[in-house]
C-alpha cells in the first residue's frame, strides 16, 4: 500500500492567482496540482500525494488567531497521512511564514514527518528552521527542480525510519542540533589539520560554525530636531507613476530617487507602488501611509523639524538579498552626506 502524502501550497504555486487572489480561503482538492507534479515523480510508486491543501498568502496571516491553522488541520487530518510537506516557498515571505507554521502545527498535532523548503533570507527561515526540516533553496522558482528531489529525499528518510545526517549531508538548514559520534580519528588530529587549512587560506569545514552577526552601532541622538536636514527613504516600492526605473516588485536589484520638490503631499496621480509583499490598495489610494510627504512638511512648516530634502529614495523590501540591500545603501549614503542631510526616516509596510 502506497505511503500518502498531503501538500501545502498557496493561491500562486496552485494557478489561481497572483496578489489579486491572496485572500482566498483554505481549500482542499483531492489530486496533484503544481508542484506537486515534481514530488509525485521524486517519490515514485511507494508514495502517492493524495490531496492538496490551498490557501491564500494573506487569508492565512490576517486569520492565524482567527483559527485558521485548526480549520487546516482539520482538513488534512482526515486524510490519515504518513507525511506532509509544505511549499518550497522560496523567498515568498508570506508563504514561507505560512509553511512554517502549518508544517510545524502537522508535525505537533498529528506527529508525522514533515519538511518545508525556502530562500535563507525569508522571514519563515529564522522562525521555524529549527522546529521543522527546513530545505535551503535559492531565492526563485527556479530552483525548483533542486529543491524538490532533497526536499523527497529528506521526507521518504523519515517516513521510513532512516538515519537522517547532518545538514551539509541534507541540505536543511541548521537547525542547533548537536549528535555526539565516534570518529575514526582523534579530536587533536582534527583539529590541528582544521588550522592548517585555515593558515593555508584553503576552505575548511566545521561541525560546529560559529554564528556571524552584522552589528551596526546606533547614531548619536539629534542635539535639536528643529535645525535638521531630514531624507525619506521607503522600502515600500513607491515610485512615480509608470515604475521609470524599473524597479522590480520582489528581490530588487536597484533603487530610485524621485522629487518631492514643492509637494505638500504625495498624490495618487503622481504616485503608485510596485511593491510585490502586501496588498497595494491602501497605498495605490493614499501614498502618503507609505511615503508621509503630509505629515513631514507640515512638521516643517511649524518649525519642529528644519527641512524635509526635496527628493525621497525607495526600492522593495520584500525578498530583497541582505546584499543588495548594503549596496543600496553604499551607494546612496554619501549623496545624502554630500547634501547634508542630519538624520533619515526610514519608512516600511
Amino acid at each position: 500500500m502506497s505511503k500518502k502524502i498531503v501538500h501545502y501550497i498557496n493561491q500562486f504555486f496552485a494557478g489561481i492567482g497572483g496578489e489579486e487572489k491572496a485572500d482566498t480561503a483554505p481549500e482542499i482538492q483531492e489530486k496533484v496540482i503544481g508542484p506537486g507534479l515534481a514530488f509525485q515523480k521524486e517519490f515514485g510508486e511507494d508514495y502517492e500525494i493524495v490531496a492538496t491543501v490551498i490557501c491564500g498568502d494573506n487569508y492565512f496571516g490576517s486569520n492565524i488567531e482567527k483559527g485558521v491553522v485548526g480549520e487546516l488541520l482539520e482538513m488534512i487530518k482526515k486524510y490519515e497521512p504518513d507525511g506532509f510537506i509544505a511549499g518550497p516557498a522560496f523567498n515568498a515571505g508570506r508563504y514561507g511564514v505560512a509553511c512554517g507554521t502549518i508544517a510545524k502545527a502537522v508535525q505537533n498535532e498529528l506527529g508525522i514527518p514533515v519538511v518545508t523548503g525556502m530562500y535563507v533570507e525569508n522571514p519563515g527561515a529564522d522562525m521555524f528552521k529549527k522546529d521543522v526540516y527546513t530545505i535551503e533553496t535559492k531565492d526563485s522558482s527556479a530552483d525548483m527542480r533542486n529543491s524538490v528531489p532533497k526536499m523527497a529525499a529528506l521526507l521518504k528518510k523519515q517516513i521510513e525510519g532512516q538515519e537522517v545526517f547532518g545538514p551539509a549531508e541534507e541540505g536543511y538548514m541548521e537547525r542547533g542540533i548537536r549528535v555526539n559520534y565516534f570518529h575514526e580519528r582523534r579530536g587533536s588530529e582534527r583539529a590541528v589539520e582544521l588550522i592548517v587549512k585555515k593558515i593555508k587560506g584553503e576552505e575548511v569545514y566545521t561541525d560546529y560554525p560559529m554564528p556571524i552577526v552584522d552589528r551596526v552601532a546606533p547614531a548619536p541622538p539629534l542635539k535639536d530636531l528643529s535645525t535638521a536636514k531630514i531624507a525619506l527613504i521607503t522600502s515600500g516600492g513607491v515610485v512615480p507613476q509608470g515604475n521609470p526605473d524599473h524597479i522590480e516588485s520582489s528581490s530588487a536589484t536597484k533603487w530610485g530617487k524621485y522629487s518631492i520638490a514643492g509637494m505638500d503631499h504625495a498624490d495618487k496621480a503622481d504616485f503608485m507602488t510596485v511593491h510585490g509583499g502586501y496588498d497595494r490598495a491602501f497605498i495605490t489610494e493614499d501614498p502618503d501611509l507609505c511615503i508621509p510627504i503630509d505629515a513631514l512638511r507640515k512638521l516643517e512648516k511649524e518649525g519642529k523639524i528644519g527641512k524635509l530634502m526635496d527628493y525621497f529614495i525607495t526600492t522593495t523590501g520584500t525578498g530583497t538579498a541582505t546584499n543588495n540591500a548594503k549596496r543600496f545603501a553604499e551607494e546612496y549614503v554619501p549623496m545624502l552626506k554630500e547634501d547634508g542631510v542630519d538624520a533619515v526616516l526610514l519608512v516600511s509596510t
